[in-house]
């Protein structure tokens, strides 16, 4: 028989065993599959959501041939690299003139001849909405000319033509609560549009901005400032020029020079697609070759790749493991009719690669289809649209090889197993025995232990390599001891009930099916709880470095001028009525000295008061991290003692001091018992009592030596300040009060904006000056955009003299909690999956024993308990290991950060160290608790209880 005859012949038995054991088949083609769907559809929509360089410049120019921009240089000589985006002036040119004598230009002189062009301005503008006021962008641009096709796209309506029309993002109509036909009015000028049509830029979907024809906002805007004082002229930026050149000519990197003689950049379309050699781009010589390595890209790839295959194998060997078992006596009848071990070993080698084809193609073309039926939604989550469906065919067929090949492997060791088989024992049907292997449990628990010292020793001498190699091989070593973990599961069912008794001592005699499932548990809960446990420290390490303008879960109503007094009653009644307020308001007044220096700042030195909280000197007062011998004392401490250091009232607020409560960097502010419950959350009745009494409360215990603290203030006035200059005659007089004062505990040193509060009649005491200035409220959530939109307006109605601000959160807080939660719901779903393979493997390798149990009378339920146990046990093993796993590269990565994070405070003793390791309890308990009682509850839910009596055989 020759080799293709014989592997013929073995491929025709495997396909016909796949289509008897449709049921198992299934089971592997979809483990196989879905991970090829997977790495399918991600390849898909990363190739396809990152723009070309074509598409990048649709984004720009639209369907122009160039975009031709003044860069404010003059009529000067300039270089530019191809791109249009690098550009700066020749060595040998003469120094430029100051911006003020610079002429402008003459850009459409520098176009080729036969071109036509638009042009286009952008400004900040506010403007009204369905709920209030919102700032946006508005830009002049032709929009409904054919030159912008593929920039910006009408969706509904029609483009503006008229000088009173305007066109919106849809981004910005779901934000405003607006649609086609509403009016606009713009806020200053007070000028109204018509809201003719919605549009998108496909390469920014979430853009909120409105589109006019050229000279509908800007110059009207401008007219009416001229005429009236009272209004701001509108914030143009530069103009910018649209060219289409000659027709069959477009513009060349011979106009792009021409213009560039003329002090004009130039982003051509055909000369970034086809740029000049560098002997032609005279900058090209002074920006020199870059490289870029992208061996750890690839190495990270391959690792990725080969952990995809890792997982594929362990859970989908067991399953051919089985049909090669329940395919013993065929097996046999091949060796007993002449066939070599070498054929028997091919027919399971054939099993594999049949089965590793179908999930391929099944896979590939699942991709796909999900790809293109889920494109709009990706396309949304991704902020822009494909300019097609990019397919790079090589790498698709290396993903459906990668599956073949997976398939392969899977089957590789089951066929070893059944080659070594004797033809006796398959023909009678009798497994033998076989004992584990006493070595690949020490190997694998030296490998865990050297891997587990690498990766710590990686971590602390920051290589980051030695951490990637020293947790995989701990994995690694750990997976060498899961039979040996396995085992042990059987003992522990001595004293258990029934069901779950059995179901322990049914994993432990079966390990070359249960071990691999397990693994592969582990595997997927490992890199999922690495990646949480990082993503958690690194977000508790933010929030620790955060500095919040105000206290979380509050709002500043805010008057920002003096000059001319605020309603504040009225902004008040607008932040009550449309924002989630609880409770009541706190009022916070402004103190200074003198002549106010939020007035009259334009003065020369001496021109307005000061007011000074006076610092007293030595220990508990001064910071050590800060002046002389703090580098020395950063070389000896610990992280742990730079945190405690830092977090102490002598040095919060040496680094950066919050000022955002509109007050000067004394942070003395007016208020009263009010402010210490909603702002400050001092709850305490002897610091309400003391602010009653007239006593200042402070906050920051650094400022207070026996519980006093020293005022001093600089009572400068300016001669433009004739009312008060006129009660204040004579020179600028100094003061130096000591004031006894209630001391607040430490933690309330950190209060933003606030570092001691002042009763109004103290201040009266002091001959210092008072103004409301604020007020504080408690809010029970985030406003939303309306809310926000419908307090500006009565904000604005109000007088427009004042504005709310809201605590700045962590912008990253959302992406973490979804990073989380993706992770656990991979883990989960892997976990689901392999518990459910293996419950499914062992109800069809034990058909006989479940058999048994029911000719000797068990109760039906016992069968449907016994699965859900199994599935259990699987499930919950591969969790704990998974997540000890996981914990090694997670801290070993953390140790890498603490190590810089040291180097940049001994260098810097103000800089933090603070690197915590934060475990992930939520995601933790999720894969613990949650995901395995949910895979036994599925598993005892699905399970038959009735079985069917067999007739035995012999």
């Amino acid at each position: 028989m020759s080799l293709f005859s014989g592997w013929r012949a073995a491929f025709r038995i495997a396909r016909r065993d796949a289509v008897r054991a449709k049921g198992r088949s299934a089971l592997v083609v979809a483990m196989i599959a879905l991970p090829v769907l997977g790495v399918t559809a991600a390849d898909l929509t990363y190739r396809s959501a990152l723009p070309t360089v074509a598409e990048d410049l649709t984004a720009d120019l639209g369907a122009a041939d160039a975009l031709f921009i003044d860069q404010g240089m003059g009529p000067v000589r300039l270089e530019q690299m191809p791109d249009g985006v690098m550009w700066g002036t020749p060595e040998d040119a003469p120094e430029t003139l100051p911006e003020d004598e610079r002429k402008p230009a003459d850009v459409p002189a520098t176009f080729p001849k036969g071109s036509r062009y638009l042009t286009e301005q952008s400004l900040p503008a506010s403007v009204t909405t369905r709920h209030g006021i919102t700032d946006t962008q508005i830009t002049e641009l032709a929009v409904a000319d054919p030159l912008l096709r593929g920039r910006v796209e009408l969706t509904e309506g029609a483009y503006p033509q008229a000088k009173d029309e305007i066109a919106a993002t849809e981004a910005f109509l779901k934000a405003s609560g607006l649609s086609v036909g509403d009016r606009v009015t713009v806020r200053g000028p007070e000028q109204a549009y018509t809201l003719t049509g919605a549009v998108e830029l496909p390469a920014d979907l979430k853009s909120e901005s409105l589109f006019a024809v050229p000279g509908a906002v800007i110059a009207p805007w401008q007219k009416t400032a001229d005429g009236d004082k009272e209004i701001l002229p509108p914030q143009a930026g530069d103009l910018k020029w649209l060219v289409k050149g000659p027709s069959g000519a477009g513009v060349t990197w011979s106009d792009v020079r021409a213009a560039n003689e003329k002090g004009v950049v130039v982003r051509a379309r055909q000369v970034v697609l086809d740029p000049p050699p560098d002997s032609e781009v005279p900058m090209a010589a002074q920006m020199g070759g870059s490289e870029t390595d992208d061996a750890e890209m690839t190495a990270a790839a391959l690792t990725v790749a080969a952990m995809a295959v890792l997982e594929i194998v362990l859970l989908a060997g067991p399953a051919f493991a089985v049909g090669a078992r329940r395919s013993r006596r065929q097996l046999g009848l091949v060796g007993s009719c002449g066939g070599t071990r070498g054929q028997v070993r091919a027919v399971v080698l054939a099993g594999g690669a049949v089965l590793g084809g179908v999930g391929a193609v099944v896979g590939v073309g699942a991709g796909f289809g999900l790809t293109a039926l889920f494109r709009p939604m990706i396309e949304d989550f991704t902020g822009r649209r494909f300019g097609e469906l990019t397919v790079q065919p090589w790498e698709i067929l290396a993903i459906a090889v990668l599956g073949l090949a997976t398939g392969v492997l899977a089957a590789l060791a089951p066929a070893i197993v059944a080659g070594r088989q004797s033809v006796l024992e398959s023909l009678t049907g009798r497994r033998g025995s076989r004992r584990s292997s006493q070595v690949l449990p020490v190997v694998g628990s030296v490998m865990l232990a050297v891997g587990v010292a690498l990766a710590v020793y990686g971590g602390v001498s920051g290589n980051i390599k030695l951490v990637a190699g020293g947790s995989v091989l701990a994995e690694l070593g750990l997976l060498g001891c899961i039979p040996v973990i396995v085992g042990f599961l059987g003992r522990l069912g001595r004293r258990l009930p029934l069901t779950p008794r059995i179901a322990l001592r049914d994993a432990a005699r079966n390990r070359g099916r249960t071990a691999p499932a397990v693994a592969a548990v582990m595997a997927a809960v490992a890199g999922s709880v690495a990646i949480a446990t990082y993503t958690s420290s690194n977000a508790a390490e933010q929030a620790y470095d955060h500095q919040s303008n105000l206290t979380a879960g509050t709002a500043a109503l805010m008057t920002f001028d003096t000059s001319q007094k605020t309603n504040l009653p009225r902004a008040r009644a607008a932040v009550e009525q449309n924002y989630p307020v609880s409770g009541g308001r706190a009022d916070i007044g402004r103190v200074w000295a003198g002549s106010d220096c939020s007035v009259y700042y334009e003065e020369e030195e001496g021109g307005c008061g000061t007011i000074e909280l006076v610092k007293p000197t030595g220990e508990g007062h001064s910071c050590p991290l800060k002046g002389k011998g703090a580098k020395e004392l950063a070389l000896r401490i610990s992280a742990d003692e730079h945190k405690r250091l830092m977090n102490s009232p002598a040095c919060v607020d040496e680094r950066w001091t919050s000022v955002s409560l509109g007050n000067d960097d004394s942070k003395i502010v007016i208020g009263d018992a009010g402010l210490l419950t909603s702002y400050v959350k001092l709850d305490d009745p002897a610091a309400a009592k003391a602010l009653a009494a007239g006593t200042p409360v402070l906050l920051n215990p650094a400022y207070a030596k026996n519980g006093e603290v020293t005022l001093k203030a600089v009572h400068t006035y300016s001669e433009r300040d004739k009312e008060n200059r006129a009660l204040h005659p004579g020179k600028a007089r100094t003061t130096t009060d000591r004031l006894k004062v209630y001391v607040a505990p430490d933690r309330y040193a950190a209060t933003p904006g606030i570092r001691m509060i002042l009763p109004q009649r103290t201040a009266d005491e002091l001959g210092l000056h008072t103004e409301d200035h604020a007020s504080i409220y408690t809010l029970s959530r985030e406003p939303n955009d309306a809310e926000r939109q419908a307090a500006d307006a009565a904000i604005e109605q109000a007088g427009n003299r004042a504005y709310v601000m809201t605590a700045n959160g962590i912008e990253q807080e959302d992406d973490d909690a979804a990073t989380l939660l993706i992770l656990a719901l991979f883990a989960g779903v892997v976990t689901l999956g392999a518990a459910a393979i293996t419950t499914g493997l062992s109800k069809a390798d034990a058909e006989a024993d479940l058999t048994t149990l029911s000719a000797v009378g068990a109760p039906p339920g016992v069968r449907r308990s016994l699965s859900g146990f199994q599935c259990l046990v699987v499930a919950l093993t591969g969790v704990l290991l998974g997540t000890l796993a996981g914990i090694v590269p997670a801290v070993a990565l953390r140790l890498t950060d603490l190590r810089t994070a040291l180097a940049d405070m001994r260098a810097d003793p103000m800089e933090s160290a603070y690197t915590p390791i934060v475990m992930p309890w939520e995601t933790i308990a999720l894969l613990a608790l949650v995901v395995p009682v949910l895979a036994g509850l599925l598993a005892a839910a699905l399970t038959s209880s009735r079985q069917k009596l067999a007739r035995r055989a012999g």
